[in-house]
């Protein structure tokens, strides 16, 4: 058990980060810097929205953030974990007893000739800001190819395709990987009715983009104004700088508490952390989760307790197709689709309260984690 006050940093001010910012800053004797490089909270599962003016995607740190959490608008370039120190790219640094690692997840490198030069992004508010004017200056009438069968790819085109783009969805191997079969024909009636061109299948993989095309392995050739590339995620490379220990993908890895296998100063929480033993899908659903997860480890080791394992629960996957229409896909609790779904306007209800919920949930914990 630690005497004294208690110094918590995060490091990231996403889902999971808030969320474990706001529970440890309700207790006494702990007190929390949370360092983020944006002044805003991005509500990352509304960027597509973001690109055709339907929302901002942006909530202001003060309603999601708790009075008594520090903000630090900058970003950490190194963590030291045998001085329990992490160094700013504005300069200086700050101690800590204890860190929490939630640096989230941005868009992956293609790694596909062209792509990086010539394809937009839509998985972090960067790429998203730089797309809405790029969308804006390209004709109506011009054809737009968005790369990637994931929510993400689907949300995107659904959104383009209603404002009557001529939108083409080239997936790979198959759209909606996670959906249950229902769910998935659902998704792809929906696509059709909005005009959506789906390409699908084992030789429906890019292997370059052009200023004004895709082409595909099979050796067609898709015409395209603007190319969106929507497929993969990749972790900043923090923590591997900082030697210590990660996945193949960057993440952190750690135990089933949530610990760092190098240091038990260190907890990890959201899209950059990887348990050893209990894989789990990168999503909003599991950051607040394990947000709250590594908050508890923490508290737990700092009353002299051994912390639990994380155990997460999952509901499921919404995925909207325009701003009336959406497939609700249900899970079993271990994150196994099952052949249950809502969809249509219905849908949309439930995926809109599932874009609120967790807001919600931030509110709550910022409420708490003021003082009066």
């Amino acid at each position: 058990m630690m005497s004294g006050n208690v110094e918590v940093v995060v490091v990231g001010g996403g889902y999971g980060g808030v969320m474990a910012a706001n529970r440890l800053a309700r207790h006494d004797g702990v007190s929390v810097t949370l360092i983020n490089r944006r002044p805003d909270f991005v509500e990352r599962i509304r960027l597509h929205q973001l690109v055709t003016g339907s929302d901002d995607a942006v909530e202001g740190f003060g309603a999601v953030l708790g009075g008594d959490v520090r903000l630090v608008v900058d970003a950490v370039t190194r963590i030291d974990a045998a001085e329990r120190t992490v160094t700013l790219a504005g300069g200086g640094t700050l101690a800590y007893d204890y860190l929490v690692y939630a640096v989230g997840s941005g868009a992956a490198d293609p790694g596909v000739p062209g792509a990086a030069e010539f394809a937009h992004s839509v998985s972090d508010l960067e790429g998203a800001e730089r797309l809405r004017p790029a969308l804006a200056a390209t004709p109506a009438t011009a054809p737009v190819t968005v790369v990637g069968g994931g929510p993400t790819g689907i949300e995107t085109a659904a959104e383009l395709a209603e404002q009557g783009r001529a939108v083409t969805l080239v997936c790979g191997a198959e759209l909606g990987p996670y959906l249950h079969a229902r769910g998935r024909r659902a998704v792809a009636r929906r696509l059709a009715a909005l005009g959506v061109t789906v390409v699908e299948g084992r030789r429906a993989r890019v292997t370059e983009v052009t200023p004004d095309a895709v082409r595909l392995d099979d050796g067609r050739e898709l015409p395209s104004a603007l190319t969106i590339w929507t497929a993969g995620f990749r972790v900043p490379d923090l923590a591997a700088r900082s030697g210590l220990r990660t996945d193949a993908e960057g993440r952190l890895l750690t135990d089933a508490t949530l610990t760092s296998l190098d240091d038990v100063r260190i907890v990890a929480a959201g899209d950059a952390a990887a348990m050893t033993d209990r894989p789990f899908r990168m999503s909003c659903q599991a950051a607040v989760q394990l947000g709250s997860g590594a908050a508890n480890t923490i508290l737990r080791r700092v009353a002299g307790r051994a912390p639990s394992p994380v155990r997460l629960l999952f509901a499921g996957q919404c995925v909207s197709l325009g701003r009336d229409e959406a497939v609700a896909q249900i899970a079993y609790l271990n994150d196994r689709p099952n052949a249950l779904r809502v969809s249509g306007r219905a849908g949309a209800k439930v995926k809109e309260l599932a874009c609120r919920l967790p807001i919600d949930q931030l509110a709550s914990g910022a409420r708490k984690a003021t003082s009066r």
